[in-house]
């Protein structure tokens, strides 16, 4: 009989292993749009609350995602629910680009909770259908996919610390990582079969100048208002 060791209550055959290898792969490639939003969340706090934000805003990310997997073929047949997900996104997408109006008087802690809710709010928007190949290569086993999740957490935490550090040294990374988000809004939205047959479009050239046209919208809104609030920064401090 095959040696198996036991975890989380999941017996690890061979079989077991490359379940839980495919699960690592596919959480860190669809980390990418996680770290994203992390970084972007993150990118105005002080450097003392940085890590305490990603901890905390990873931790409640992940909590959701292991509860979403049990039950995501169910949210899934919501009607009308990625169309929801990806206009909320594409709000969030706006606002971690838009740079505070008033920045020194925002309480430090006030702006960690901020960052942490966003964090979640978005993660949880974003692994609506990521989760679903998860919990394909899981074959159902909640326990593998918060193995495969858990193994994964790293990915998510290092890659937004050095999206941050990048954003520091070039300020243009966050209208990258804005566009990002909203692009992945636009698909979410445009996955929907009702928004599908109003458009009378399917997957082609259409959906992606339609996500294409939504990342610009998305940006030049978000760098009208960050153009007005720099220079209405700049008229109080030439009259201070």
């Amino acid at each position: 009989m095959e040696n198996e060791l036991f975890t989380l209550g999941v017996a690890i055959s061979s079989t077991a292993i490359i379940a839980l290898l495919k699960i690592i792969l596919i959480d860190i490639i669809l980390s990418g749009d996680n770290a994203v939003v992390i970084a972007m969340a993150t990118r105005n706090l002080p450097k003392e609350l940085q890590n305490k934000a990603i901890f905390w805003g990873t931790f409640g990310a992940v909590v959701l995602r292991i509860g979403f997997a049990a039950v995501i073929v169910y949210l899934l047949k919501i009607p009308f629910v990625t169309i929801i997900g990806g206009v909320l996104l594409l709000w969030i997408a706006y606002k971690v680009l838009v740079e505070e109006e008033d920045s020194s008087n925002i309480k430090s802690y006030n702006g960690l909770g901020k960052a942490i809710q966003t964090i979640i709010i978005a993660d949880a928007v974003m692994s609506l259908d990521n989760v679903v190949a998860v919990a394909g290569a899981a074959n159902g086993h909640i326990g593998m996919v918060a193995l495969g999740v858990l193994i994964s957490i790293p990915i998510m935490i290092f890659g937004s610390k050095a999206i941050v550090k990048a954003m520091d040294k070039y300020p243009w990374i966050a209208y990258v990582g804005a566009g990002i988000l909203a692009w992945t809004a636009a698909e979410m939205i445009l996955k929907d079969k009702s928004v599908g047959e109003l458009l009378h479009i399917h997957h082609g050239i259409a959906t992606y100048l339609i996500q294409a046209v939504v990342v610009v919208l998305i940006l030049f809104a978000g760098y009208s208002k960050n153009k007005r609030i720099k220079e209405k920064n700049d008229r109080v401090k030439q009259s201070a």
